[in-house]
């Protein structure tokens, strides 16, 4: 068996195992803070936008398994607000049997590469307050935190506090 990691761009045949991949913690953990769980024909429509805004889609996969994906999108609403253009939050998730094993690490830095490619400033990341994991994993790959919201979202019957990560990942002076 192969155990090579390899980050390549998502194909239509990857979103079976993208969803399954989304909601496998969502009945048990604060990740995603929703109780809904993803449907296939949702993640086609989320994948058809993300070609048409032409944000990446990438999938990190061993042994011919998918086992984690990232992308990013518009900051702060589908382009709502000219003046964040040059900012978009990113979304990671891993299988947990693949946790603290490389695939979170080279998924960010492709992503991160095609985001500085696509004129893209800064990343965000907004992540729960009680994802330590996250948080660190977050920190050495270079984010910074950067604001707490309290009791910004509910999940499981209880307020939960919102933690905002950025990247600057291109340190050109303003245009």
């Amino acid at each position: 068996m192969d155990a090579t990691l390899l980050v390549r761009d998502v194909r239509e045949a990857d979103l079976g195992a993208i969803v399954d991949i989304y909601n496998a913690l969502i009945p048990t953990h604060t990740i995603t803070w929703t109780e809904e769980l993803d449907t296939l024909e949702h993640r086609r429509m989320w994948f058809e936008r993300q070609c048409v805004e032409r944000f990446p889609v990438l999938v990190a996969e061993m042994a011919d398994e998918v086992i984690g994906f990232a992308t990013y999108e518009h900051f702060r609403g589908e382009g709502k607000w000219p003046g964040y253009r040059a900012t978009a939050e990113l979304s990671i998730h891993v299988r947990e049997s693949h946790w603290s094993r490389g695939a979170g690490r080279a998924l960010i830095e492709a992503l991160v590469e095609r985001a500085s490619a696509a004129g893209v400033h800064v990343l965000v990341a907004a992540i729960d307050s009680a994802n330590e994991a996250s948080l660190r994993f977050h920190t050495r790959l270079g984010f910074v935190e950067v604001g707490r919201m309290p009791q910004t979202g509910q999940k499981f019957g209880r307020w939960l506090d919102l933690v905002l990560v950025q990247r600057i990942i291109d340190a050109r002076e303003r245009p």
